[in-house]
């Protein structure tokens, strides 16, 4: 399959499918508002790509472009289409888009959490990234009761307070958006 990719900022963002899919692809404590996450398209240095089928919706990155990383904020296949092998050909695109650049990194729901509600999928997610071409960080922070694993494509070392250093530049912007005071 060759998927077609659109890039998509504030302007086109406001998508009802694209909305739909953000919503139910991710837990509610992972998710930021989607009329917030709209507002820092414009804010920050995010790369949020709509992968589509001819027509049909079937995936979605958002990777936010730091100094020394690039972060892949959120990834998402339609859940009818998963095990299909779209994700990997997603993860194949981004992965080859940024290759030649900053490490990238991404955090996902830990298959180690002990009082995890899924931790048979958190495993079989876990297996796929390392499947393809990404590595565990051995670093993980826990957020809302979540636990989360870090993985990258780099050899290059990520620590604890590299994932701190991104969770605090993505706090300075989104305390400093209109209405957040």
């Amino acid at each position: 399959m060759r998927l077609k990719q659109s890039h998509i900022d504030s302007n086109n963002a406001d998508d009802p499918e694209l909305r739909r899919l953000y919503e139910t692809a991710f837990p509610v404590q992972e998710q930021i508002p989607y009329d917030d996450l709209i507002q820092l398209l414009d804010a920050m240095d995010i790369d949020y790509t709509a992968y589509y089928d001819d027509e049909a919706l079937v995936g979605l990155t958002m990777v936010l472009r730091l100094p020394r990383y690039n972060w892949g904020w959120y990834f998402a296949v339609r859940e009818d289409l998963r095990g299909k092998g779209i994700g990997q050909e997603i993860l194949t695109a981004v992965l080859d888009k940024y290759r030649d650049e900053r490490p990238f990194i991404m955090d996902i729901e830990s298959p180690l959490q002990p009082d995890a509600p899924n931790p048979e999928q958190r495993k079989r997610r876990h297996a796929f990234y390392l499947r393809n071409g990404m590595k565990d960080t051995g670093t993980s922070r826990t957020w809302e009761g979540l636990t989360f694993t870090i993985l990258t494509n780099s050899d290059e070392p990520f620590t604890q307070q590299d994932y701190d250093d991104i969770v605090a530049a993505l706090r300075a912007v989104w305390e400093n958006m209109p209405g957040e005071q």
